[in-house]
């Protein structure tokens, strides 16, 4: 074998050794860091019972209505309660383009 073919694979070596501890400290950073606990993108990944509880009562609070639900009188009569609602909060605002508008009491923050 010649000298150039034996720094090619000295080389190949190298960089396979280099990119294998690379990644590798990298994903002890990314572990370490706790970030892979917030990627909700890798698989099986579960949310705990209290993140499940929270989406459910929000569900309940919000009630938001089924895309494909059947449209009934009493869904009919329940979207015109919580559109009344709505439209009451709205009224509410004296001067809708003064700058109470968008106070943090009034955005709620």
């Amino acid at each position: 074998m010649t000298k150039g073919g034996k720094n090619l694979i000295i080389l190949g070596v190298v960089a396979i050794l280099v990119a294998c501890t690379t990644t590798g400290v990298a994903l002890a950073i990314y572990h370490n860091s706790g970030d892979i606990y917030l990627d909700r993108s890798r698989p099986g990944f579960l949310p705990d019972e209290e993140e499940i509880e929270e989406r459910e009562e929000q569900k309940e609070e919000n009630s938001e209505f089924s895309e494909k639900g059947e449209v009934s009188a009493e869904v009919l009569e329940e979207y015109l309660e919580k559109l009344e609602d709505e439209v009451d909060g709205v009224r509410r605002v004296s001067e809708p383009f003064s700058d109470e508008a968008l106070s943090n009491e009034r955005l709620g923050i």
